[in-house]
């Protein structure tokens, strides 16, 4: 089985996104599962988006050039 982070995982970020909609439920906040699961595509693309501005970020500010 192929390796990956747990922010790569869409498994992950669906539980986690169930888990902060239970939670929200105790306050009153209700999300229905087709809110979820936009919710779970939003956060997986989000983390597509920050690791690309991280490597850009991370190649601006690096002391040495790449060969």
């Amino acid at each position: 089985m192929e390796e990956k982070k747990w922010w790569e995982s869409k498994t992950v970020i669906g539980a986690l996104v169930a888990v902060a909609a239970s939670a929200a439920s105790l306050t009153g906040i209700v999300l229905d599962v087709e809110t979820q699961i936009q919710l779970t595509d939003c956060i997986f693309a989000l983390t597509g988006v920050v690791g690309g501005l991280v490597a850009v970020y991370g190649r601006i500010k690096a002391s040495k050039k790449v060969v």
